[in-house]
């Protein structure tokens, strides 16, 4: 088991510093802008779509994508399926990413939200649940406008359906759900505050630069 810690720190170290490269900031630069002085001020798609336009966020929503699943693969070369807890190189790169989307080491911790790594993450755990969430993710979407309230839906529900017997995933999985849940909902925190006030901008409208 020795052995299977160091490779797990070695892949969630690799994970945090490939999710630390915050795709919108990247994409940002070359248009000269810094993403977190515009719109909601948040480093991800939805606000780089506001501000850039559809290709960048195109091109963001490419980059959150692909670090998840990178992060995934790593995790899912260097450790394998470990006996009697699963992938767990797999879970450790991922939600390294996500961490280091959220936080970045390159961009003074001030990164984004994390759902699009997250997402992806998701997917490489268990497809079937990653498609089930989005699905929810959009009804949501379609029903109310707010991505927000899609993305923090559906992060509450992974620890739920990752409990079904189903799946039959491991506590360790449901454990990786839970954790990953949390981190969303705090990551969202200020827009359930601006949901609950009726101020939360709704997809498709422009929202005020940040101050």
């Amino acid at each position: 088991m020795g052995v299977i810690a160091a490779q797990t720190v070695l892949v969630a170290v690799v994970g945090y510093l490939l999710g630390s490269i915050n795709t919108s900031l990247v994409v940002g630069r070359f248009y000269g802008v810094d993403v977190r002085k515009h719109g909601s001020g948040n480093a991800g798609m939805t606000n780089t779509l506001r501000t850039l336009g559809k290709l960048p966020a195109v091109l963001v929503i490419a980059g959150d994508v692909l670090k998840g699943v990178l992060a995934c693969l790593i995790g899912l070369f260097v450790t394998g399926d470990v006996k009697d807890i699963g992938y767990i190189g797999v879970m450790a790169g991922g939600i390294s990413a996500i961490i280091g989307h959220n936080w970045p080491l390159y961009f003074g911790f001030k990164g984004g939200k994390g759902i699009l790594t997250s997402f992806a993450v998701v997917l490489m755990m268990d497809w079937r649940i990653g498609l089930i969430l989005f699905g929810v993710f959009l009804v949501v979407v379609l029903l109310t406008r707010y991505i927000s309230l899609g993305s923090v839906t559906a992060s509450v529900l992974f620890p739920l359906v990752s409990l079904l017997p189903v799946f039959g995933q491991s506590y360790i999985f449901s454990l990786f759900a839970s954790v990953l849940a949390l981190m969303a909902i705090y990551r969202h925190r200020s827009n359930i505050v601006r949901i609950v006030n009726g101020t939360e901008s709704k997809f498709g409208e422009k929202k005020k630069s940040v101050s």
